[in-house]
């Protein structure tokens, strides 16, 4: 550290805590250790005594904290995410709009292997909604050799962003909901209701809607005619267990499905059917669906709203983290649930 007069330290780095003390209003840290001196800076310093300051003599190949922590940012956010502006070393990252979150686990890991970076995240393959945050990001020491930035820069050059928000896009959904008893009215249909308030929470309508009894044929034919109606999504109700009589999953591979996975490592969630029929997923959905605020649909639909098309190994996946604990006052997504 070197000493210099206030008025010539306009861009230094500050190398100590200067406090301020405003009788009967203030008393406190006024400029902090690494801050960086503004133009603006001066005259308050100079009301507080310091006509002299200690600042840190940067080196030719160091970087100062606030420095280094926009570049790792403009590294690390990809599409549909920001950073704020650095303090102390540190930057947030937050989402631009609603959508999935998507995180490079691997390039995460190397980054931070890098030593004197620190850069934490929250859980991918979540929603996420517009201004959510998602991590933040800071170098330990107050300076840092740009050779550390540099490693990082190699790490990321040519790697996808190791951030990024997918935007949700609207799908045309039909939704057929299965079972003689609601077919017969003898019961209400409480499964559709459910069902519909989750595909509007993505803007999305409802252009078909209809009940047919537990019939493998009038099943087949109704996936069918979701099809021809323009559905971008279908999705079928009930009768997903493994009973005689439960025709759904047979119905929808007769209708020339392809199954991606019946039957997901999820609790609740286990009986669910993710399959594509010439390219539009189909679900077909267990009871629980119908009963318990979060299951595996909960888990992979917004991947589905996001473009992505489900293979088995995003299903296997699922098992770590696949367990709800039922809480009382449910905080999903913002839990361990679904998270591997």
């Amino acid at each position: 550290m070197r000493v210099v007069r206030t008025n010539q330290a306009v861009g230094m780095v500050l190398g100590h805590d200067i406090t301020e003390i405003v009788p009967n209003v203030f008393k406190g840290v006024a400029f902090k250790k690494g801050h960086v001196i503004k133009e603006e800076d001066v005259e308050r310093l100079l009301r507080i005594g310091k006509e002299h300051v200690y600042v840190f003599q940067l080196k030719p190949d160091e970087l100062h904290e606030d420095d280094a922590a926009i570049q790792l940012g403009e590294l690390a956010c990809g599409e549909g995410v920001y950073f704020t502006e650095p303090s102390e070393g540190k930057i947030n990252i937050v989402a631009k709009h609603r959508g999935l979150l998507k995180i490079n686990k691997e390039l995460l890991e190397e980054i931070n292997d890098l030593g004197e970076i620190c850069l934490a995240t929250i859980h991918g393959n979540r929603r996420i909604d517009k201004d959510g945050l998602i991590g933040g990001c800071r170098v330990i020491p107050l300076t840092i050799p740009k050779q550390k930035i540099s490693e990082a820069k190699a790490i990321l050059k040519d790697a996808k962003p190791m951030i990024e928000v997918k935007s949700f896009k609207p799908l045309k959904t039909a939704i057929i909901v299965t079972g003689s008893e609601v077919y017969k009215g003898r019961i209400e249909d409480k499964f559709g209701p459910v069902v519909e308030k989750k595909i509007e929470a993505y803007d999305s309508d409802v252009i078909y809607k209809t009940i047919v009894p537990d019939e493998l044929d009038r099943i087949k034919e109704t996936v069918l005619r979701c099809k021809d109606k323009g559905a971008e999504l279908i999705i079928v109700t009930g009768g997903m267990s493994v009973d005689p009589d439960d025709k759904t999953p047979g119905a929808i591979k007769a209708a020339g499905a392809e199954i991606i996975s019946y039957g997901t490592p999820v609790l609740p969630g286990a009986m669910l059917l993710v399959g594509y029929i010439e390219g539009i997923p189909i679900f077909g959905l267990p009871g629980c669906v119908m009963f318990s605020h979060t299951t595996a649909f909960d888990i992979l639909l917004p991947r589905v709203f996001a473009g992505e098309r489900i293979v088995r190994r995003d299903i296997t996946r699922m098992g770590y983290g696949g367990q709800c604990l039922k809480c009382q006052s449910c905080s999903f997504p913002d839990c361990h649930f679904g998270k591997c």
